[in-house]
């Protein structure tokens, strides 16, 4: 990783927080309301939504620079949605082993190469929720598949690279750690930051 710019230095003062109370749990989320103090002296009532399990998401991409995409319906926004193989994996695994686990429930594939490529906050305003992103490739199948979701209903599709980042670019890929990984990997692909094989085969 580069040095951090000079500019990347935090500014003010930070929020501060006083009493707090949990307000809704489930096995996957907790929601705690707090007293706090904004950084400008405000008071404040502040909830935020906690995530017991990391967002973790895999970019498979063959040798020939096809990419393996799921798709599932999705209950918050009622709509079909094509997406990289996602899932949570609980904080205390490694976030690794968990996405290997969900490369081989969802899409049905191993990897022998696997790259962490990206470190984001989803919605930061309000959760607290910390996604990881890994490139996989050397794909083959995986040696044992097994459908862990009851819940899930899903298609797999394979398509090449351009195709895929076309459809997110163009807003028919919405899901935004699929988004944020092909242009990850567009990136990297033109950076120099990837094989010069595989780099050609999915830009060309």
């Amino acid at each position: 990783m580069s040095q951090k710019p000079a500019w990347l230095t935090e500014h003010g003062k930070p929020w501060l927080r006083g009493d707090s109370k949990v307000a809704y749990e489930n096995p996957w989320i907790t929601i705690t309301e707090h007293d706090a103090t904004a950084p400008t002296g405000a008071a404040a009532f502040y909830g935020v939504v906690g995530f017991k399990n990391y967002a973790l998401a895999v970019l498979p991409i063959d040798a020939d620079g096809a990419v393996v995409l799921v798709g599932q319906h999705r209950f918050p926004f009622a709509d079909y949605s094509w997406e990289i193989p996602e899932g949570g994996g609980p904080k205390s695994e490694d976030p690794l082993a968990g996405a290997q686990r969900e490369l081989a429930e969802e899409a049905g594939l191993a990897a022998g190469d696997w790259q962490e490529v990206l470190r984001v906050q989803l919605s930061n305003s309000v959760t607290d929720e910390l996604a990881i992103g890994y490139l996989a490739t050397d794909l083959k199948p995986a040696p044992e598949v097994r459908h862990a979701d009851d819940t899930e209903d899903i298609a797999i599709v394979r398509v090449p690279f351009r195709e895929a980042l076309a459809a997110a670019t163009e807003g028919h890929i919405r899901d935004a750690l699929t988004v944020a990984m092909l242009l990850r990997a567009y990136h990297m692909a033109r950076e120099g930051l990837l094989s010069a094989s595989l780099a050609r085969a999915m830009l060309g």
